[in-house]
């Protein structure tokens, strides 16, 4: 028997141009936060699924999922 092969950490970038707040929530429920105008990079397993959430009211706690893709797709951090 073979073992499956360890998932491979990529690390990606994300900039929100668009919205007041949005949320990058990962698979295992970590999120990072962003601001109008930030950008971070992350660490994600290749294959893993990533959503982009709104905030548009923090403290009504509305949100709206706009964006949701595998980490891959996101641009590459340099």
């Amino acid at each position: 028997m073979t073992k499956p092969a360890k998932p491979r950490r990529i690390r990606r970038r994300y900039k929100n141009e668009m919205y007041p707040l949005v949320l990058l929530r990962f698979e295992d429920g970590h999120e990072i936060k962003l601001k109008k105008g930030e950008a971070k990079s992350f660490d994600a397993y290749a294959g893993e699924t990533v959503k982009v959430v709104v905030l548009w009211d923090a403290s009504a706690n509305e949100r709206e999922t706009v964006v949701v893709q595998k980490a891959e797709q996101f641009e590459e951090a340099k």
